[in-house]
């Protein structure tokens, strides 16, 4: 019993003493919308990981949304100053049914920024619909690059 309460502790000692922590979303990320598009794909947005920096690609993104139902209605916030920000949108591909969904990792380097991107599917029954699930973050603006994974 004492080895293993001294093995479990040496484990989170060596967890914590990682230079570098690990931090799901970092302190300066702002989710700005997560759903699901429900236009059958009739958006015309692809499946892609996209970084938006400038006005006109974030209106001409939004407008796309929007084309068949006023998704941007939904978002918790839709104001960027890119002046300071920049955008992260990610798109699943459509999907047959509801249930799917996107979210991210994110994780501020000194060299990157990093993205991981989860996909999720349904667990069980899932309302027949077809949907494509997406995600928008804001970031602070940086010279950094960012990488998807």
């Amino acid at each position: 019993m004492i080895k293993k309460v001294i093995l479990s502790l040496a484990v989170v000692a060596a967890l914590f003493s990682c230079e570098e922590a690990v931090d799901p979303i970092d302190n300066d990320t702002v989710l700005m919308a997560q759903g699901s598009l429900h236009g059958a794909g009739d958006e015309g947005i692809s499946e892609q990981n996209t970084v938006i920096t400038n006005e006109a690609d974030w209106n001409n993104l939004l407008s796309q949304m929007n084309s068949i139902n006023d998704e941007s209605s939904n978002f918790v916030e839709s104001d960027i100053d890119f002046s300071t920000h920049r955008a992260v949108a990610v798109f699943d591909e459509v999907r047959p049914s509801g249930g799917f969904g996107v979210e991210l990792n994110v994780i501020t380097t000194d060299e990157k920024v990093m993205i991981e991107v989860i996909k999720g599917s349904p667990d069980g029954a899932a309302i027949t619909v077809i949907t494509q699930p997406y995600i928008i973050v804001k970031l602070p603006k940086s010279g950094l690059p960012i990488e998807f994974q």
